[in-house]
């Protein structure tokens, strides 16, 4: 049994993309943490769909992502968690940093505390595993040098902004002078080392896993959003397994 670290933010983390990697590795010993140790919260927005309009049934969490939250809430790991400054990074196998784009990300994408941790469980080897906005952390830890990586597209941010800023306003960008492709191309070797993957239309799942896109570079795992959460989270769990 190996042991994985889950850092989430206190609220507005993205549920799929935390209980869907969450379900697929809960035989392992899963920890999460969070800011001050309490137990914290999803985007209610991508629970409900609640002002995404028409939009809802696309953008949203989907019926089997919404059920795998619901249980993952009620699991004895997700209500203990523990605070960031009590992570001791050498006593895991594998961090997975998941996304979300609501104003509650960024005590956790702009944490100095998670950053220090990535870089040094990226020092001693361990699995790094991150999607979506989760690679914008993994890009501030210093990370993503000479990785091939993969994050939420340009072209898919600013079309999901475009589509619902006249009712969420800025909802979907996170940083309004950036996008996250951006930002994490600036801290490539080489902006070509960013894989963008085909159009993000199509979600997988455990019995249709080609929709997800996901790019591995030696202990480096990262996908583009939660319509790629079965595929990243059975590529960690093959990760663990060969580390074995």
């Amino acid at each position: 049994m190996k042991a994985v670290l889950i850092p989430i933010p206190s609220t507005d983390f993205d549920p799929t993309e935390v209980a869907i990697p969450y379900q697929i590795l809960k035989h392992h010993r899963v920890t999460f943490a969070t800011p001050d140790g309490k137990v914290a919260a999803a985007d209610p927005v991508m629970l409900d769909g609640k002002g995404l309009g028409y939009l809802a049934p696309i953008l949203k969490a989907d019926a089997v992502a919404v059920k795998a939250y619901r249980e993952m809430i009620q699991s004895h790991a997700f209500n203990h968690p523990i605070s960031y400054q009590d992570i001791s990074p050498k006593s895991y196998d594998a961090i997975i940093l998941p996304g979300g784009h609501a104003p509650g990300m960024k005590p956790y994408l702009e944490s100095f505390i998670l950053q220090k941790i990535v870089s040094g469980m990226m020092e001693q080897n361990k699995i790094i595993g991150a999607i979506c906005h989760g690679v914008v952390l993994a890009a501030r830890s210093g990370v993503l040098k000479d990785k091939k990586v993969t994050a939420l597209p340009k072209k898919s941010e600013l079309l999901a902004w475009f589509l619902t800023k006249k009712k969420m306003g800025d909802y979907y960008r996170t940083y309004s002078n950036t996008t996250v492709e951006d930002e994490v191309r600036s801290f490539l070797t080489s902006p070509q080392d960013f894989l963008s993957g085909p159009p993000t239309i199509a979600r997988d799942s455990f019995k249709k896993t080609w929709p997800g896109f996901v790019v591995k570079d030696a202990n480096l795992i990262t996908a583009r959003w939660p319509g790629d959460a079965h595929r990243f989270g059975l590529e960690i769990l093959e990760a663990l397994k060969s580390a074995e």
